[in-house]
């Protein structure tokens, strides 16, 4: 059975976000407790702490949790502007997830994921990727905004608490980037959103400017390669 819960940890709490990882609902289970961080994980660029694990293996968890979603666009959705869109937040979460792992491994944390079977702020239930599964059209393009939408507004928050708290430049940095890159996906999601209210037929032209300006690249930083640690 799939648990909700909140993220009962001081470094969640404290140093990522005050209230920022908060389960759904009223009642909250204990359950869950993500596995204890510690810093003994150290390369040439420095420590890892334990806010930075706490935040590497949430962001592991929340981008696993948005995948299946990105998956379904290509077949359920014949529009052009969604499709691109889909394509590029999958290959830049694809690629955090992947360094992520490799950082969480540089750390000395363990593989398991704390987070799974949890549903948490952002994340995407099984319900909703079974609803997502049987729609089309503008209805799935505003089932994927809002899952999107809320993805990206939690990535940002948390992601923000890590540049700012966190310790090692490689993760503060990762942090930056996923800032950044909710930011600019958000802003897109905007346009689409316009996008989806225009009538197909008229304005002439109108369409195809919202079009463009949703699918404008977005805005990658440059990340310091990474470094393998020595424990």
């Amino acid at each position: 059975m799939r648990v909700v819960v909140s993220v009962p940890t001081a470094v969640l709490a404290a140093a990522l976000l005050l209230g920022g990882c908060a389960a759904r609902g009223d009642t909250p289970s204990p359950a869950g407790t993500p596995t204890p961080a510690t810093a003994s994980g150290t390369g040439s660029a420095g420590p890892f702490s334990a806010t930075d694990v706490a935040w590497l293996q949430l962001n592991v968890a929340m981008i696993e949790r948005l995948l299946p979603v990105l998956d379904l666009v290509p077949d359920r959705s014949a529009d052009p502007a969604w499709r691109g869109l889909a394509a590029r937040v999958e290959e830049d979460h694809r690629s955090a997830l992947a360094r992520s792992r490799r950082l969480l491994s540089d750390a000395g944390a363990s593989a398991t994921n704390p987070h799974a079977g949890h549903d948490m702020p952002g994340m995407v239930t099984a319900e909703e990727l079974a609803a997502l599964r049987k729609s089309t059209g503008r209805s799935f393009h505003l089932l994927v905004a809002r899952h999107l939408r809320a993805h990206l507004t939690q990535t940002v928050r948390v992601a923000a608490a890590a540049q700012q708290s966190g310790a090692h430049p490689v993760v503060t940095a990762l942090a930056a980037a996923a800032v950044q890159e909710g930011i600019d996906v958000l802003a897109q999601l905007d346009q689409l959103d316009q996008l989806d209210r225009l009538d197909p037929d008229h304005p002439p032209g109108q369409r195809e400017r919202v079009a463009r300006a949703a699918t404008r690249p977005t805005h990658h930083l440059v990340l310091p390669a990474p470094h393998r640690t020595h424990i």
